[in-house]
Parts: C-alpha cells; sequence; structure tokens
C-alpha cells in the first residue's frame, strides 16, 4: 500500500491474536498529516462537523470506533477520524461469505494500522438465512460491532448515495413518512459523519492518500434490489430528471427526519395524556390526530414488547380506536414461544396482553395481522 506525501507510514507485519486483534507490535506513532486535496478536506470537515455534534466530551480522550471493510467510504472515513479524534479502533467485520474474506478482512485491519488507528480487530461472524442475505449479515455485522465496541460510538461509513438508495427501498414499502426518512446521522451507538459526502469523495481520497480499496464482489451483485437501485434505477433517474436526485433525496430524508422528530415529541405528550397505567384511553386517543395517534399507539406498542411492526399491524390497531364493529384483536410480533402479544380494545382501553389472557391462545401458524376472534366491547 502506498502512502501519501506527508503521512505517517504504518507498522506492517503486526501479528494477530487469537481474539482476533490485530496490534502492532509497538505503540502506534501519532497520526501523520493528509494531504489537503478537495477530497480529503471534504471528508475531514464531515467528520469535524459530526464529532462537534454527537461526539463524546465526557472524557480527556476523545476516542471513536470505526467499522470497517476495506472499501473506500470506511477507509477514508478511518482516515480522517485519526486527525480528528485522539483515538480510533477500527473494527473489521469477516461475514465469511465470499473466498478468501480471511484475507481482504486482515488487509483492511492492516491498512487500519498504517493510517495510524490505535488498534485493529477483525471479527468473524456467523451469518444467519432469516429475512434475506443481505438482512442477516446486517445483523451479525452489528451485533459484532456492539459486542466489542467497548462503550465507544461505532462510525459508519455509509455516504450521501446510500442514504438515497435507502430513501427509495423506503419508498417503495409504502410504510409511510419513518420509512423515508432515511439513516439518522446519529443513533446511539452508531454515527453516520458521511451522510452528507458522495461516494466519488472517499474513492478520491483513497485515490489521494494512495491506498487501495477492496471493490466487494456482493456490490456489484444483481440480485441484491440495493445494487440494482444504484446501478439501474439512479443513473437512469438522474439521466431523466437532470442530475441532483440524490442529493435530492438525501435532503427529502433530511426534512422529513427533522418533522418526524416534532411529531415524535408531540405523540409522546399524547401517550402521557392518554395513559392510564399499562392502558391507554380510546377516547383520548379517538379524538387526536392521526398522525399524532399513530405514532404514540407504534411507541406503546415497542415499549411494551412488540416487534417487528409492519403498517398493516399498526392500521389494525388504530381501527381498534377509529373503527370499532367488534372485531378481535391485533395479533403483533412479541411475546413468548407458544403465545403473541395481542392488542385488544377493552373497558375503553386499548390493551396488549399475550394470547392465552383472555383473548384466547395465539400459535405460529395464524396470521400475524388480526387474530381471528370476535365479539363486542366489554363495558
Amino acid at each position: 500500500m502506498g502512502r501519501a506525501p506527508g503521512t505517517t507510514p504504518g507498522r506492517f507485519g503486526s501479528e494477530t491474536g487469537s481474539s482476533g486483534s490485530v496490534r502492532p507490535p509497538a505503540p502506534a506513532a501519532g497520526p501523520g498529516r493528509l494531504p489537503e486535496t478537495v477530497a480529503v478536506l471534504a471528508v475531514r470537515r464531515a467528520v469535524r462537523d459530526w464529532l462537534g455534534r454527537f461526539g463524546p466530551r465526557d472524557t480527556e480522550e476523545q476516542a471513536v470506533a470505526v467499522a470497517l471493510s476495506g472499501g473506500a467510504d470506511s477507509l477514508a472515513l478511518t482516515a480522517a477520524a485519526v486527525v480528528e479524534t485522539n483515538a480510533v479502533d477500527a473494527l473489521v467485520i469477516d461475514h465469511r461469505l465470499q473466498p478468501g474474506s480471511g484475507a481482504v478482512a486482515a488487509e483492511a485491519a492492516a491498512q487500519a494500522l498504517a493510517l495510524g488507528c490505535r488498534s485493529a480487530r477483525v471479527l468473524a461472524v456467523q451469518v444467519g438465512t432469516e429475512g434475506g442475505l443481505e438482512a442477516a449479515a446486517r445483523r451479525a455485522r452489528y451485533a459484532a460491532l456492539d459486542s466489542v465496541r467497548a462503550g465507544l460510538s461505532v462510525l459508519l461509513g455509509h455516504t450521501l448515495d446510500d442514504q438515497a438508495e435507502t430513501v427509495l427501498l423506503g419508498l417503495a414499502r409504502g410504510s409511510g413518512g419513518r420509512s423515508i426518512q432515511g439513516m439518522a446521522a446519529c443513533a446511539e451507538p452508531w454515527g453516520r459523519p458521511l451522510l452528507g459526502v458522495r461516494r466519488d469523495t472517499t474513492r478520491q481520497m483513497c485515490a489521494d492518500l494512495g491506498v487501495t480499496p477492496h471493490d466487494d464482489p456482493h456490490n456489484a451483485a444483481p440480485e441484491f434490489t440495493r445494487v440494482r437501485l444504484r446501478t439501474e434505477v439512479l443513473p437512469l433517474l438522474e439521466q431523466i430528471l437532470g442530475g441532483g436526485v440524490a442529493p435530492a433525496l438525501a435532503r427529502t430524508a433530511e426534512q422529513l427526519r427533522e418533522d418526524g422528530a416534532v411529531l415524535d415529541v408531540l405523540a409522546a405528550d399524547l401517550r402521557h395524556t392518554a395513559g392510564d397505567g399499562q392502558t391507554l384511553i380510546i377516547e383520548t386517543l379517538a379524538t387526536a390526530p392521526a398522525a399524532l395517534r399513530k405514532r404514540a399507539i407504534r411507541a406503546w406498542l415497542l415499549d411494551n414488547g412488540a416487534k417487528a411492526l409492519t403498517t398493516k399491524h399498526l392500521q389494525a390497531v388504530d381501527e381498534l380506536v377509529t373503527a370499532w364493529r367488534g372485531q378481535g384483536g391485533v395479533a403483533v410480533g412479541g411475546g413468548r414461544p407458544g403465545s403473541r402479544l395481542v392488542a385488544g380494545r377493552e373497558h375503553g382501553r386499548l390493551t396488549l396482553r399475550l394470547g392465552e389472557d383472555g383473548i384466547g391462545p395465539m400459535t405460529q401458524t395464524e396470521p400475524a395481522e388480526r387474530a381471528h376472534h370476535h365479539g363486542r366491547e366489554s363495558s
């Protein structure tokens, strides 16, 4: 790997311990200067701005972890973080989904040390199959990062282009404003400093530094929906609409996130007003605007153990408030083996119970949206 003029060379030939950590044989030297190119300055500015808004303030040593894949985005992020913070621990995930993935991970860890990271650790994970390969890999990756971050914020290399793709995916799901808010710049412990930086900029920064990023073959595999959005849909939209599509989508996400934050505060007030122990008062909910009511119900469900809520779940529970016809309870994910959480309407209250408690046991073969129980609301 080459190095940019004015930077401090890293230490290669580092040893790998049984824990997967890659550590230099001696304490790492302080980070060297980076060349002041347009790309380098853009990425550094993004990281500095993020740290100013969300970075650690209660410790003398401003340290962060960076999730490093070896790709251009995370390499550029790592290099910028090294010069903008006091210490960086690189966390490299080996998904073990491709031949040679271990060598790719080891090279990424070596690059991290060469860039001046305090430490670099390779974490091999087992990727399951539930929900598809992309979702399963994401769950395994985040679980591994969370298990070893040692209380540090973990910076992720998602760029403006990733944000645009996320908005399009959410738009296709049709799950409302929340699904097209995109990724948050900070959702503890995860930080995304590069959401305003283009992918071309991170790749140019790597070229300016003389480092060679790894190009993951999965990022060009058309069987993945996100890849087709990246390589087919977004270029077509850019061509038809005359450019600027990705920044426009990212701006939309940011504006919706700002609006959503205000609505969430108002919905929390509504939930507090409607709360009656573990239940919600139907009359209070029914007179509230739909946007606030559904947010309050969603938060109530999640806080009481509901899992993987869908728009169908939320709409069906809302109908217990606004379109009561004597319908049965609504089964939502959660509960325990052999039963599910069921939202119901009783005595003018919205309730949430396990399936066997008063509404009837729920089995894994019954529809997730609705428990087939009919009758009148208890007076």
